[in-house]
């Protein structure tokens, strides 16, 4: 099993930067790639970037391209996400997730950090 805990949430002003951060724990030798997603209050939760693991390659959603940037630090079994040029509608509840197969659908999430912008 697989243990994410999230780290690095607040409250910033529009144009701010947030780092956030996850620490897995437990099983973690067979991940092979991580994301973060968000959810904002009555919306879906929606991808945000994902990074696999071994390799480092990474994608982004089309709202957070240029702005956010996803990482890991292997050695530390940490995920990043450095969020720069926040808007009001980056505000939402920021998931990491983790899988250990190359299918779409992430087996393990951690329980989130709130991000809030303010205008």
């Amino acid at each position: 099993q697989v243990q994410l805990a999230e780290s690095g949430g607040g409250l910033v002003q529009a144009g701010g930067s947030l780092r956030l951060s996850c620490a897995a724990s437990g099983r973690t030798s067979n991940t092979y790639r991580m994301a973060w997603f968000r959810q904002a209050p009555g919306k879906e939760r929606e991808f945000v970037a994902t990074i696999t693991w071994s390799s480092g390659r990474t994608s982004y959603a089309d709202s957070v391209k240029g702005r956010f940037t996803i990482s890991r630090d292997n050695a530390k079994n940490t995920l990043y996400l450095q969020m720069n040029s926040l808007k009001p509608e980056d505000t939402a509840v920021y998931y990491c997730a983790a899988t250990e197969t190359t299918m779409p659908n992430y087996e393990h999430w951690g329980q989130g950090t709130q991000v809030t912008v303010s205008a």
